[in-house]
């Protein structure tokens, strides 16, 4: 009873996925410029849906490829106020930031 997953959001300290499986890890995405983090749960969430809508696949892996994307888009939201940094960037930069991301987390 009760739900497979929990994704635990812990604002600049990360997000935290369980599982009967253990536990999943991640930092926040380090970025230099924090203008207002005001949306960045949000953010975190639209990325993360939007990336489990996108693969129709809610598997354990692509769960903590989710949180990634999460991970990311609210990295974008709290380098300006508001939505104006989403007026400003691609997916493509998306992919980019996930890539450098990737890197740092690597074992």
């Amino acid at each position: 009873m009760g739900p497979k997953y929990v994704i635990i959001k812990k604002g600049e300290h990360g997000a935290i996925l369980m599982s009967d499986k253990g536990y999943f890890i991640i930092p926040a995405y380090p970025t230099e410029h924090v203008k207002d983090p005001t949306g960045a749960g949000d953010s975190f969430a639209g990325g993360m849906m939007g990336y489990l809508a996108k693969t129709s696949d809610t598997s354990l892996s692509n769960l903590k490829r989710a949180i990634m994307y999460g991970t990311v888009v609210a990295s974008f939201n709290i380098e300006d106020l508001s939505l104006n940094r989403f007026q400003q960037i691609t997916f493509e930069d998306i992919e980019n930031r996930i890539k450098e991301f990737e890197e740092i987390v690597r074992l």
